[in-house]
């Protein structure tokens, strides 16, 4: 379907840009709401027409139905263990309290989103229980909008109480909030009211104000962050006791932060500075506080400082810089527990104060989620691998033995034909970026086997092992399936991330194509056999790679994605994004962007692989634009019978808190998809093959 061009010219650095789909950014506009419903209908009509799209839909709903509840988010407080519960078919998680993780039975239901919004659009953002347990604050949401409001209810009875604070949470820079000791008022991040500034800046300048409990929230009093800058991004954590408050303070998402510590006495004074590398800081236990740096040590060490007097000058180094890359601290009273990443798999050491430390056994190529000190120096912690679903276990320092919680999840499905190698793949500048491979055993290397290569490579995100049961509808299909740790992420440290942003963004998209050429080049698949996908920076990922390298792929997901590099900072979630990215105001950052924007890529008449491009209208951290024009764009280029397709939710964001129906429907299109294009194996659901999406 031809989309109108209404070109319009910008000009940077001397450089005209054109732009024919600049209408498209209008999402009141009639006509931008009549083509979004026209392409979803042309999208609809033909995933709809394959036979296996139904049966899919249902093998997928009966796999989430048959699936185990998933226990999430585990925080401890007096005795009480404060859980997010999720049991399909229920849409969204619920938040509960368990006296004991040995028995599930006895749970108490502190909200229910689905009850307390029965359309299951409302879910829940983030909670934080008050230090004594008797009270727990919940930010909600609709929608998958991210923008929250915080409530409060008890624990023990359910009951919501009165107090209301909006503006709490947003995509661009989320949200947090830390109790007083008491547990009768709470420091929270804030958005500006309306009124105190521009409509350009409402999701910026996020500052700390303190709420007292059973007041007005136009009565909150400012705490810090006047002098935060616009893109700061606050996040609050309360000592356990809740007499000292730390709020670390991002520079945006390029990974630097600054903290500030408040004393009992209510003074705030800053600890370490943008420049000083510190990631982390959290209490310890003994009137200290740990900080993990980067300072000169791109995989991290722990320093210490005493509470009284956190000068980062002083600091000692408790543990310095090893092999692998330092990620997490938690305190207990003996100690402190390190979360630690081997290039993606995590490892967990414990650092008993005095003596040499202790590795925690964990399973080869696991990955650790969540970890939380209960009583004593008991820790549990959440983990899982790439064929294993998430397993909560404790772990007794006294003892050293691990033992398995009733709250870990079983799969609907069992993996045990499935095994995962992990092999290196040669980067374009001789990098060696590591490959997950899952397959069959004893899978036949002739260049015949359907196969989805995923990735991210951005913001020090890394693609630790991951879980997902729905992946065995892929397998079923004859697919393998593939995830690469590409430069960008954290896997190997600062050096890794730094390596892939802001002007060396290339080195992701070369570290991409490398690992599909080694794909093809093994004897796992070839080009008509090669999928890609990845969502939001990963699928900024996937426009670069398939504008690059059409030839390479025959089929592309991509999801919540950026493709307009040139006005992605003109949106309030992009101003953000420049740290990671940089901006067209910088002559060098400009090139590098101008270079790779997947939308000023697309070159008319070229072959284009089929692609299903999804995204959400509710989206605050991608506009959804970046899709729109992007479709438009490939529509009108390519020189393939092969389908450019638009799926637009009207139920969802960026993906967080998307009710379960909605992230069913996507997973059915997804797969119908790969698997017609793939010509992967559809005989569990067809006894015939089935009509392709060029018919």
């Amino acid at each position: 379907m031809p989309t109108p061009r209404l070109p319009v010219t910008d000009r940077y650095h001397g450089i005209e840009v054109h732009d024919d789909y600049r209408w498209l950014e209008e999402p009141g506009k009639t006509e931008v709401r009549e083509w979004t419903a026209a392409q979803n209908a042309h999208t609809r009509a033909r995933l709809d027409a394959l036979p296996i799209r139904e049966k899919l839909a249902a093998q997928l709903e009966s796999l989430y139905a048959d699936s185990s509840a998933n226990y999430s988010s585990l925080e401890y407080r007096e005795g009480i263990h404060f859980l997010l519960y999720f049991k399909p078919p229920a849409q969204q998680p619920v938040l509960i309290a368990l006296r004991s993780l040995q028995k599930t039975s006895d749970a108490i239901t502190i909200l229910d989103p689905n009850k307390f919004d029965p359309s299951g659009s409302t879910a829940i953002d983030w909670f934080v229980p008050s230090p004594d347990g008797k009270q727990v604050a919940v930010c909600l949401s609709q929608h998958g909008s991210e923008d929250g409001t915080l409530h409060f209810f008890e624990t023990q009875t359910g009951r919501k109480l009165a107090d209301e604070i909006p503006r709490t949470q947003y995509p661009t820079a989320g949200g947090s909030a830390a109790w007083t000791a008491d547990g009768t008022g709470i420091f929270y991040t804030r958005y500006p009211a309306p009124g105190e500034r521009a409509k350009a800046d409402i999701h910026f300048y996020q500052q700390v104000w303190f709420h007292k409990l059973g007041t007005p929230a136009a009565d909150d009093t400012y705490a810090i962050g006047r002098d935060f800058p616009r893109i700061a991004e606050v996040d609050l954590r309360a000592s356990e006791d809740g007499h000292h408050v730390i709020a670390t303070v991002a520079d945006g998402d390029g990974g630097d932060y600054a903290h500030w510590l408040r004393a009992d006495d209510g003074a705030w004074q800053q600890i370490t500075k943008f420049e000083d590398a510190v990631k982390r800081v959290v209490f310890g236990r003994d009137g200290t506080l740990y900080a993990l740096s980067r300072k000169n040590a791109p995989r991290g060490k722990v320093l210490r400082m005493t509470l009284a007097t956190p000068n980062l000058s002083e600091a000692a180094i408790t543990v310095p810089q090893g092999a692998n890359v330092m990620e997490g601290i938690v305190a207990a009273p003996g100690g402190f527990f390190l979360k630690e990443l081997a290039g993606g798999p995590s490892q967990i050491r414990w650092f008993p104060a005095g003596k040499e430390p202790v590795t925690v056994p964990l399973p080869a190529l696991s990955a650790v989620q969540e970890m939380e000190v209960l009583h004593g120096d008991q820790l549990a912690f959440k983990s899982n691998g790439w064929l294993t679903p998430a397993s909560f276990q404790t772990y007794d320092p006294q003892s050293e033995k691990l033992e398995r919680l009733p709250i870990s999840s079983t799969s609907p499905v069992s993996f045990d034909d499935i095994e995962v190698t992990r092999v290196m793949a040669k980067s374009k500048d001789g990098t060696e970026v590591p490959l997950n491979i899952m397959h069959r055993k004893g899978v036949k290397l002739d260049g015949m086997n359907p196969t989805l290569l995923y990735a991210y490579g951005g913001y020090g995100i890394s693609m630790s092992p991951s879980f997902d049961f729905t992946r065995r509808v892929w397998f079923d299909a004859g697919g393998i399936f593939v995830v690469a740790n590409l430069r960008g992420g954290g896997e190997f440290g600062e050096e890794w991330h730094k390596a892939g942003n802001l002007t060396r963004k290339q080195n992701v998209f070369d570290d991409f194509i490398a690992c599909a050429e080694h794909l093809v080049r093994a004897g796992y698949t070839q080009p008509a056999k090669l999928a890609i996908m990845g969502g939001s920076n990963g699928g900024l990922l996937m426009g670069a790679a398939l504008t690059q390298r059409p030839e390479l792929f025959r089929a592309v997901v991509t999801m919540v994605g950026i493709y307009d590099m040139l006005r992605v900072e003109l949106e309030p979630n992009g101003a953000f994004n420049i740290t990671e990215f940089g901006t067209v105001k910088d002559r060098a950052q400009f090139n590098a962007l101008h270079a790779y924007s997947p939308y000023h890529r697309v070159k008319d008449g070229t072959a284009y692989p089929a692609v299903l491009i999804t995204t959400g209208e509710n989206d605050g951290r991608v506009n959804p634009y970046n899709s729109r024009k992007m479709t438009a764009r490939l529509q009108a280029a390519t020189s393939s019978e092969r389908p450019v397709m638009l799926r637009t939710s009207a139920a969802s964001g960026h993906g967080m808190g998307s009710k379960l129906s909605e992230r069913i429907s996507e997973k059915a299109d997804i797969y119908t998809f790969l698997i017609t294009e793939l010509g992967a194996r559809v005989s569990q659901w067809l006894p015939s093959a089935v009509p392709s999406l060029e018919n």
